[in-house]
């Protein structure tokens, strides 16, 4: 006995000796071996990495992932790949690196096994040309036998705990974020192809789309078998099992990582699984609706998508979905009435991400409330031309299916019966329309939104639509009537609309309708819209009668009141407000009486007609012709100008695109207007022009605007001008004008003329009356300010008696003269012919008398100032002796010599031509 007592003693005594000897290996070990593991991490990252690694201090030990020998790196900051090297790709609290014990003891280099990575922050990043954040390893440039294999990085297993990740891809305008993300990982990493088995769980993933939520607070835990090849850089997503709240998910695929961009094979399916579980994981605006909503049936659905991602190359895969409901059904919030019978059987693809390639197949949608149901089916290819066979049959009370899906913050009623089928396409462009034959009727309508406190009643409407041959020419429609009621004020209208090649109409409207107060039922609140508008309207005719003139063949007649309207046009930067208006139809013109009308500061009355109303409404072709006269106390011409938006491609440092900038842009004159208008205007601001008094006769057509024989006070003198303008695009516009004026204070042109002070810079100081009849054409920019080098004109500027007071250029020729009675000369009746073109004034040779002196002036100037002129300045008593000089430098700093040799200015043409 006490010789097996002697024998257990021994084993306890070598297995205590063991223990403790192990335990002082692990309390030693690391700071005996430190040294040598610090070499090998900064080692692997500096041969594996290229991107900035950085840490606050590492700590060796067994005991912060206990059994595994680590080392930590706290505080751990790893940087991206280009273009995004100075920004964060990964940072943690800690990141831990598992050591393989053997290879420390006995190996020439340590291999790491195992990573930890606690508390983290994961950015990744992809900019618009598909560049990514992530490529931060380095591939092995060159190939090395079995004995030179590098097996310091032999990944066994990777864990993440409490973690978050942010992908941000601007190139396919993906996001998501996951909160609370742990992650197990198990495999050997070190092979060129292995296995990956993965746990993962995420408390909350957010998913968006081109900035639009699809996935929001999702819960997700999944189990994954991932087939990862190192060499091709390729993931096979094999077996993986994910939940999304109460949503089982089969997802498979594969992901090769491309040079530039990505190739994908990704099945997502769910099978058989109940409705309510399909819905939550659903984006976050069903969620509130899910919660007082019951909802039974099964659901199938499969998301693939497939091929190459490109975005430098405008390579995209392709998308497809394909979704199935079968014997469902919903009640919300227990509504008396429930949908049953709910089947849908819905197809859609989107080869390359196309959307002209769209192709949605709506192989079934029916449903049943009590007795009455709703059946449609629909298959459509393309998006800019359209093919499309529809099918529709309803016999459907709005109110119970209201009530009973729910439909958030609307009030439906009315029975809804519609019956019909359409085939064939759609094509604006060649008159092509699908065969159609359709009957939509609405009884007893009603319609209320939480925008506005009162609904819209009594809604009726009666339609037919057909189309037999399948062309815009036997399109069809039959509106018998239509009629609502609207704060008491009741509204009719019928129509019957044949050939929409060559509109056929009869239209017949009565009715007041307040258009501010039914905006607000299908808009928000403190939107700016307002008026009324009523109509006692019986309009008939043919679209070609109205272009070819045939006006007695025209039966339009009635009037229409509007009070207080404000339209938009794409043309205008700014609302147009009609604040009364009569229109008066009679056949083909529509007259206008007492209308009066406002746009910013500028107001308006105007008296006449418009000609062809109906077929520029019909057509795109369709020219308004149109005359009035107009009066206006005020008229600010600089608020017309538009606005064009700019797209910036400059990022802010979390690349999400800047917002778009509004600029300036030229007037824009419609080109499907025939306008003429004899004007009357008190005063007129243009560009920092104030004009007095203008008349004038001004005709817009095709998209020019001309003024004939209009006249204006201008500082104080009167001006005739002729003028012609058309815009080339938003940025850009010609003009060409002959303007008159005569015997004008020039002090106060260079005052207040902002093109005269520009163009006649050396008139700062002068003093006197000149007169001017000026020829000039050229191009305008976005802010309609004239671009010199454009600029193309002549004329003659007539000096009646002008004094040259401070003038730098005659200063400094009477320095270089010594004849200081020129400096401050005088002109009287003198004519000064000039030209413009390329930046630069060719002054002809012109005389004049002063002190005794005869200078004689020619040359050429530029518009920025520049000068190279040639004076003569002939000595008294009568000028035949006389000194050249040339006059050069520029208006602030002129060069005199003596001589006539001078270098010609250097012309500048302008860019656009």
């Amino acid at each position: 006995m006490s010789q097996k007592k002697a024998i257990f003693f021994k084993i306890l005594k070598y297995i205590g000796i063991t223990l403790i000897s192990l335990l002082a290996f692990m309390f030693i070990a690391p700071y005996i071996f430190a040294d040598k593991i610090n070499a090998e991490i900064k080692k692997v990252a500096n041969q594996k990495l290229n991107a900035k690694l950085d840490y606050s201090e590492s700590n060796v030990s067994f005991f912060n992932h206990f059994p595994s020998l680590t080392v930590s790196l706290n505080d751990f900051k790893l940087n991206g790949s280009a273009p995004y090297q100075n920004e964060n790709l990964i940072t943690a609290k800690e990141i831990a690196f598992g050591i393989d014990v053997p290879s420390l003891i006995f190996g020439k280099s340590v291999n790491i096994d195992k990573i930890f990575l606690s508390n983290a922050d994961i950015n990744v990043k992809v900019n618009k040309e598909g560049f990514a954040n992530y490529n931060v390893y380095k591939a092995d440039k060159t190939k090395t036998t079995k004995k030179e294999e590098d097996s310091s990085l032999k990944l066994e297993k990777i864990e993440i705990t409490n973690s978050k990740i942010v992908y941000d891809d601007l190139s396919t305008k993906l996001h998501f974020d996951i909160f609370g993300f742990n992650y197990i990982g198990k495999g050997d990493l070190s092979k060129a192809i292995f296995d990956l088995s993965s746990k993962a769980q995420i408390e909350k993933l957010n998913l968006l789309y081109d900035n639009e939520p699809y996935l929001m607070n999702k819960k997700v835990n999944a189990d994954l078998i991932t087939k990862v090849n190192v060499n091709s850089l390729s993931l096979i997503f094999e077996q993986n099992d994910l939940k999304i709240n109460n949503l089982v998910v089969d997802f498979k695929g594969k992901f090769d990582f491309l040079k530039e961009g990505y190739n994908m094979d990704f099945i997502l399916k769910t099978t058989n699984s109940n409705l309510h579980d399909f819905f939550t994981a659903f984006p976050p605006k069903f969620i509130t609706w899910l919660e007082k909503t019951k909802l039974t049936g099964k659901t199938d659905c499969i998301l693939s998508l497939k091929g190459n991602y490109i975005a430098s190359k405008n390579i995209a895969p392709k998308l497809e979905l394909d979704f199935k409901i079968k014997d469902g059904s919903i009640n919300y919030n227990q509504s008396p009435a429930t949908v049953t019978n709910l089947d849908v059987d819905f197809d859609t693809q989107l080869p390359s991400l196309n959307p002209d390639s769209l192709i949605v197949d709506l192989r079934n949608l029916s449903l049943n409330i009590d007795k009455e149901s709703l059946k449609a089916k629909l298959y459509s290819t393309g998006t800019a031309v359209l093919d499309i066979n529809a099918a529709l049959n309803a016999k459907i009370d709005l109110e119970k299916l209201n009530r009973a899906i729910g439909i958030p913050d609307v009030e439906l009623k009315g029975m809804l019966v519609a019956n019909g089928t359409s085939k064939g396409k759609f094509d604006k462009k060649n008159g092509l329309f699908p065969v159609t034959n359709a009957v939509i009727n609405l009884n007893n309508g009603f319609l209320k939104t939480k925008y506005y406190p009162n609904p819209i009643t009594n809604i009726g409407i009666v339609s037919t639509i057909s189309n037999p041959k399948g062309t815009f020419e036997d399109l069809k429609v039959v509106l018998q009537p239509a009629q609502f009621t609207f704060e008491g004020n009741p509204v009719f209208v019928k129509a019957n609309l044949s050939n929409f090649d060559n509109l056929v109409y009869d239209v017949t409207a009565k009715g007041t309708l307040d258009i501010g107060k039914i905006y607000q039922v299908f808009s928000q609140k403190g939107l700016d819209v307002n008026g009324f508008i009523k109509a006692d309207l019986a309009l008939k005719g043919k679209q070609s009668d109205a272009e070819k003139g045939n006006y007695s063949k025209l039966k339009n007649s009635g009037t229409l009141e509007i009070r207080n309207i404000k339209l938009a046009s794409e043309y205008l930067p700014k609302t147009f407000l009609i604040k009364e208006g009569i229109f008066k139809f009679n056949n083909d013109k529509m007259r206008f009486n007492t209308f009066l009308a406002s746009y910013g500061q500028s107001d308006f009355q105007l008296n006449g007609y418009l000609q062809n109303v109906f077929n520029f409404m019909a057509s795109k072709k369709g020219v308004l012709h149109g005359s009035f006269s107009m009066n206006s106390t005020y008229i600010n011409a600089d608020e017309f100008m538009s606005n064009t938006t700019a797209n910036t491609t400059e990022t802010t440092t979390s690349n999400a695109p800047t917002a778009a900038k509004t600029e300036t842009g030229v007037i824009i004159v419609p080109p499907n207007l025939d306008l003429h208008f004899t004007a009357n205007a008190q005063k007129v601001n243009l560009n920092g022009l104030e004009l007095k008094n203008a008349k004038g006769s001004l005709n817009m057509k095709n998209g020019l605007l001309s003024m004939q024989n209009t006249g204006f006070d201008l500082i104080g003198c009167t001006v005739a001008m002729n003028a012609t303008y058309k815009s080339v695009d938003s940025k850009n516009a010609r003009f060409e004008y002959h303007i008159k004026a005569n015997e004008f204070d020039i002090k106060r042109a260079y005052k207040e003329v902002k093109l005269f002070r520009e163009m006649a810079s050396a008139a700062e100081k002068a003093q006197g009356i000149i007169s001017l009849d000026y020829n000039l054409k050229g191009r305008l920019n976005a802010n309609m300010e004239p671009v010199f080098p454009s600029l193309l004109g002549n004329g003659v500027i007539s000096v009646k008696n002008v004094k040259m007071y401070g003038m730098k250029m005659f200063g400094s020729v009477a320095k270089k003269t010594n004849k200081e009675s020129i400096k401050n000369p005088e002109l009287s009746q003198v004519d000064i012919k000039s030209s413009i073109k390329n930046n630069i004034i060719t002054v002809e040779r012109f005389k004049f008398k002063f002190a005794g002196f005869r200078p004689r002036i020619e040359g050429t100037t530029s518009l920025d100032g520049r000068l190279n002129l040639k004076m003569r300045l002939g000595l008294p008593p009568l000028g035949i002796l006389g000194i050249p000089l040339t006059i050069t430098g520029n208006k602030d700093n002129p060069k005199i010599k003596i001589g006539r040799q001078s270098e010609d200015l250097e012309e500048t043409k302008d860019s656009i031509q």
